[in-house]
């Protein structure tokens, strides 16, 4: 008799928590910039809970497609070629934002390609790994045909320019590199090979050298001009203590913290809702970590197990990085906080990498049910 396939019930209760985290805090924390901009201060939220219905719809589905069809070459590289169109598309005609062209409009949806890159990069270095991962410290044989597919990727991003998401494609690219088991030296030799490039990005660019430096030294910054949102984040977060200052009650959103509901909403559940939310939201990435990888070690073969690893990077090492930002343990970054910061195109992809995830536990060796 055949076993009747069951999701990780205690993942997609973490994911659909922050969801709905994600609708209430949206809210609070644009309501005040939306009546002021646009008359209407359920604009920003009532967009959040129309994705957040698409995005889980999005997780329904990927989560009854049986993963292993993930594995096709032509459906694979086909969407490799999507994406890469999109990209370029966007780089050449796309309308800027915020001083950066990364949105593809589809009639009144703008769609940001460098989201979907990340989980079709995902299966794509799974379906390489799988194949080749016992020649892995080939150079030429294993790592040459994922380097040809992703660093191009992570460039045509990076030009958007999103030096962030660019950053989390290649973070989990060579998190699933280093599972696959290719030698540390390869890795330093790499780290070392890109301190170069990492320097000549840093100062290719006047804010970004000003973020920097404003990091190191906040005194070096006496205007704010490149430390403001950081500054702001942590009062934001310190003023909240324990309990919080209640929900729609903080103050740091009210046109004092820029992005409060979307690079920086972790900010605003710290101040509105006190450490206790805080560390509510931050338990929740870690059992998506925590289900993540255990999904990734149960995997029914390779290919399952290597594209749940990327998947759970995908969302975890993003999370992250957001909460580090917030917290000024690292330069200000736009970087989103997957499933809960404003934002459609990284609310469905989160989701749809949660339910491709779910159907990866249906086929675990040792099932993940409880």
């Amino acid at each position: 008799m055949a076993r009747k396939l069951k999701s990780d019930k205690v993942l997609f209760i973490a994911a659909l928590l922050l969801v709905c985290t994600s609708v209430v805090m949206v809210y609070s924390a644009s309501a005040a910039i939306a009546i002021y901009k646009l008359d209407e201060s359920y604009y920003f939220m009532t967009r959040q809970a129309l994705w957040a219905v698409l995005g889980v719809a999005g997780l329904a589905i990927a989560m009854r497609i049986d993963y292993r069809a993930y594995r096709n070459e032509l459906l694979v590289y086909g969407l490799l070629g999507i994406i890469g169109l999109a990209l370029v598309y966007v780089l050449l005609f796309g309308t800027p934002r915020g001083g950066a062209t990364r949105w593809l409009n589809i009639g009144v949806l703008g769609i940001q390609p460098s989201e979907f890159a990340k989980i079709a990069c995902a299966i794509f270095t799974a379906m390489i790994l799988e194949r080749r991962m016992h020649r892995i410290n080939e150079v030429r044989y294993s790592i040459l045909p994922i380097a040809v597919v992703v660093l191009p990727t992570a460039l045509l991003i990076y030009k958007e320019p999103d030096f962030g998401t660019a950053a989390s494609l290649m973070l989990m690219v060579v998190v699933m590199l280093f599972a696959a088991g290719l030698n540390y030296r390869y890795l330093i030799g790499a780290a070392f090979a890109g301190l170069p490039i990492l320097f000549f990005l840093a100062v290719s660019e006047g804010y970004r050298v000003g973020r920097i430096v404003a990091f190191i030294n906040p005194d070096a910054d006496p205007t704010g001009k490149y430390g403001y949102q950081a500054k702001q984040s942590v009062i934001a977060v310190g003023s909240g203590g324990i309990f919080g200052l209640g929900l729609t009650n903080g103050l740091q959103k009210m046109f004092y913290l820029p992005e409060s509901h979307t690079d920086f909403i972790y900010a605003v559940i710290s101040e509105e809702l006190g450490i206790i939310g805080a560390t509510g939201v931050l338990i929740c990435f870690c059992v998506i970590a925590w289900r993540g990888l255990r999904i990734a070690m149960r995997a029914e073969d390779q290919f399952g197990a290597f594209v749940a690893l990327g998947l759970t990077t995908m969302i975890c090492a993003q999370a992250l990085i957001n909460i580090s930002v917030v917290l000024s343990l690292l330069p200000t970054k736009g970087i989103p906080l997957p499933l809960v910061s404003a934002g459609g195109s990284s609310l469905i992809v989160s989701l749809l990498g949660i339910g491709i995830l779910l159907n990866i536990s249906q086929h675990s060796t040792n099932h993940v049910d409880a």
